[in-house]
């Protein structure tokens, strides 16, 4: 049962386009998201023209949805007057809202524009009361959460900020908290997810080795970074109840009949709790079914539960499941076969018998596959109609062995309704109260009120009305003709007759009047959005650059170490800064009151939910340096007056980023590594007082999930301090065969590292001249040995660069990241 915590919850629906908007709107959508122009995070998608996306917001807006376009990735410096430009458009031809993730857009938004409404995107990376504060505090209108959180959590959020939560409840999952993942930038040549264009390559086969070569990946499960899909239909209750006030659908690169068949189910879901309807086992059982015939990699909820085990994975394939609806009793050949051999028997086309457990309907799409020859698979057609439990014939183009799956992948229901729908004049009528009043001479006068907003009011009048000559008009006739709506987008839901006995009227004038009527409350809700003008918007980093003056900095050798010893080896080697992560500084019996006396930096994790701030909160204290990983951690290390630094996995690529962060509690900020070297060149000299640095040496963090990577070897024990697999040096294969090492924390979140580890050493001249001061060498997977020499190589190159000398050349099986090729 839901409470009155969440009034008014909206169903999001996902359009890559204009079919898939119209059939999310004919569905039931109260809200649909959508891209423009190249700054979204689905930039493969069809996306929108002007003229469409105008279009589209006039229908959505006529049938009281809203439209919101994601701006959500990292802005390059160099593109903020055309993210910026293209909000302004999208503003004036009707978008109600905007997904950001970039802080340095969102920032200049709320500066250059602001009554425009702005929510912060999930790559924001957003997990806990803290960082949504902050996000209110900013002026943003909406947070949309991480999807690991639990329904516990997004309580406790809800009720610690009044800002609106937007939460993930159905569709694809991101193996890495979204926001931080450079697995595709640095495997998929420099295809990044923070700019649209992900490659997908957690969707690929996987081997887990260990450091002696062995393969520790379990039978079946070969993607060993592919999460299910998202399904919190029976969960609707609980989500309301925490205060989820908008249901996001994901789905931007998906078919029009994907679209409308989840957003019905959900809708109709939504509405019977929302009414609190009981919702019998059939009725749930049909949209159940309904949901699992859309592509899908089959379900989950363990983030909503609290939990991240093997039962979130799909292991086995990164496909579309669909639903599993029999198995197949055997194949009988489909024509003479006489004198051949048997395997050429099998290769013949065959009728296959089926046994089916779920009904299915004429053309829907039938997938054959037995585990014994998993890659062996075959479609075909559903022939007709056919109630579960029946037994029905295929033609299949070869014979299947019995006892392989038969599962339904496309629905034929789903195309034709969603085709349907796109066929429809107008996608979804508006339901309108409709007075009429009709006093003996005086102007037959309609009126009409939407339904969800009685504010909006369209009237007309017409004919003085006349004592009737033959026949009196009744309430019924009033009702009957005012009724037909027609092609107008509005549908008439209750009536209010104000009628004088006696009077007559044509009904021909009485359907111009209603007509009318109808046009004046189209031209009533579209005023809302039609009268918007152009924003005065000026080039935000040229407007700002001159009131900085850079102060001089004494650059610094930084190492990232994991313990007190490579600590001191770093030293000796000539580092000069050392940085800790805070589980290895509990690990080395250092306390946050000790870390001064230790002269270590901490650094804080790239998550900070709930659950983790009595570990990482204690690591902020007045005055001392402290590098932070998320958004939550900046907030209180400003309130607490802590030096603060970003790092890198808090993406700054434009100097407005830059600017409003260090005007927020930042000290320092450590530059993203997706940054290309004349990127870094064009914002470094825009740093004012910030001091900045960028990784030099290592191998850089590319995944962070709340799932073990070592469950993949089906041999989890559940109890992480225990666990001996921690210990070991794993790595993941990928099918180039890569090696990318795997490291669990305490709390059973995964990191996974690019394998071939960055040398930007050559570099620090041209770093050091763009005003970059601090160089990291990441010792994180480094030993003892590799440790000093690295830092020690990372100290000739900045004397060389400091004595104007060339510094040594890249070391071999070394890359230059991304600083020359950069990222899509």
């Amino acid at each position: 049962m839901t409470s009155s915590r969440t009034l008014n919850p909206e169903l999001l629906a996902p359009a890559g386009g204009p079919e898939p908007f119209y059939a999310a709107l004919a569905a039931g959508a109260d809200a649909i998201y959508c891209g423009m122009g190249s700054f979204n995070a689905r930039r493969k998608a069809n996306n929108f023209t002007d003229e469409a996306f105008q279009a589209a917001c006039r229908a959505a807006h006529l049938a009281g949805s809203r439209v919101y376009v994601t701006v959500n990735v990292v802005i390059k410096d160099e593109e903020m007057r055309e993210a910026l430009a293209l909000i302004d458009r999208c503003w004036q031809l009707g978008a109600d809202a905007f997904i950001i993730q970039d802080w340095g857009l969102f920032f200049e938004v709320r500066r250059l524009m602001p009554e425009v409404e702005t929510h912060i995107s999930t790559q924001a990376n957003i997990h806990d009361a803290r960082g949504a504060a902050w996000c209110k505090a900013a002026g943003a209108d909406r947070v949309t959460l991480s999807r690991e959180l639990s329904v516990d959590e997004i309580a406790h959020i809800h009720d610690a900020v009044d800002i609106e939560l937007e939460v993930f409840s159905h569709g694809a999952i991101c193996f890495c908290y979204s926001g931080i993942c450079l697995l595709s930038s640095f495997t998929s040549r420099g295809r990044s997810a923070n700019r649209g264009m992900c490659a997908q390559p957690c969707r690929l086969p996987y081997e887990l080795i260990d450091e002696s070569g062995r393969s520790w990946s379990a039978a079946g499960r070969e993607r060993a970074l592919c999460p299910r899909d998202t399904c919190t239909v029976d969960m609707l209750p609980r989500l309301l109840d925490a205060g989820a006030h908008a249901l996001k659908l994901e789905g931007r690169m998906k078919a029009p009949d994907y679209v409308h068949s989840i957003v019905s189910a959900y809708r109709a879901q939504l509405d019977d709790v929302l009414a609190r309807r009981p919702i019998s086992s059939q009725v749930a059982e049909a949209r159940y079914r309904q949901l699992k015939r859309c592509f899908n990699r089959d379900f989950t909820t363990e983030y909503q539960q609290g939990r991240s085990g093997d039962e979130m994975m799909s292991y086995e394939r990164s496909n579309n499941r669909g639903q599993v609806i029999g198995e197949v009793l055997g194949s009988r050949p489909l024509g003479n076969t006489r004198g051949l051999k048997p395997d050429d028997k099998r290769r013949r086309a065959a009728w296959t018998r089926l046994r089916l457990d779920e009904p299915v309907g004429k053309g829907d799409l039938l997938e054959l596959r037995h585990d014994d020859e998993f890659d062996q698979f075959l479609t075909c057609l559903a022939p007709e109609d056919t109630a579960a439990g029946s037994i029905i014939e295929c033609r299949t183009a070869r014979a299947m062995p019995a006892g392989a799956r038969v599962r339904l992948i496309r629905s034929q229901a789903a195309l034709d309704a969603a085709e349907a729908a796109l066929k429809r004049p107008v996608a979804r009528k508006r339901p309108v109260d409709v007075r009429v009043i009709a006093h003996l001479g005086q102007p037959f006068t309609v009126e009409l009120r939407c339904v969800d907003d009685d504010a909006v009011l369209g009237r007309a009048e017409g004919f003085i009305i006349e004592a009737a000559r033959t026949r009196a008009v009744c309430a019924d006739d009033l009702i009957e003709h005012v009724g037909r709506m027609g092609s107008s987008p509005f549908e008439a839901t209750s009536f209010d007759i104000q009628l004088d006995a006696g009077c007559g009227m044509g009904f021909s004038a009485v359907h111009r009047v209603r007509a009318a009527a109808c046009e004046a409350l189209e031209r009533a809700i579209l005023a809302l959005h039609e009268s918007r003008v152009p924003h005065a918007l000026a080039a935000p980093a040229e407007r700002r650059a001159e009131s900085y003056a850079a102060e001089d900095a004494v650059p610094e050798i930084c190492a990232l170490v994991t313990s007190r010893e490579a600590a001191r080896l770093a030293r000796d080697a000539g580092a000069v800064r050392i940085y800790m992560a805070v589980d290895d500084l509990l690990a080395a019996g250092v306390s946050p009151q000790g870390i001064a006396r230790e002269k270590i930096i901490p650094v804080l994790d790239e998550v900070s939910r709930e659950v983790d701030h009595e570990r990482l909160d204690p690591w902020l204290a007045s005055g001392t340096p402290a590098a932070v990983g998320t958004i939550s951690e900046l907030s209180l290390g400003a309130e607490r007056a802590s030096l603060v630094e970003l790092r890198s996995c808090i993406p700054v690529h434009n100097v407005a980023c830059m600017q409003a962060l260090g005007e927020r509690g930042a000290n320092g900020i450590w530059l993203s590594p997706e940054l290309t070297l004349a990127e870094i060149e064009r914002i470094a000299p825009h740093r004012g007082s910030l001091t900045l640095g960028l990784t030099v040496l290592g191998a850089p963090r590319v995944m962070t999930s709340e799932h073990c990577i070592l469950q993949v070897a089906g041999a989890c024990i559940h109890d992480c301090g225990r666990c001996r697999l921690r210990t070991r040096d794993f790595k993941l294969k990928n099918i180039d065969g890569r090696m990318l090492p795997v490291r669990t924390g305490l709390d059973g979140r995964s990191r996974l590292y690019d394998g071939t580890p960055i040398d930007a050493t050559p570099q620090i001249p041209q770093l050091l001249r763009a005003g970059v001061t601090r160089f990291l060498v990441d010792g994180t997977l480094l030993d003892a040995d590799e440790l000093s020499r690295w830092v020690a190589r990372a100290r000739r190159a900045l004397d060389a660069a400091l004595a104007g000398r060339t510094p040594e050349r890249r070391m071999p099986k070394t890359s230059s990241g991304c600083l020359f090729q950069g990222v899509e």
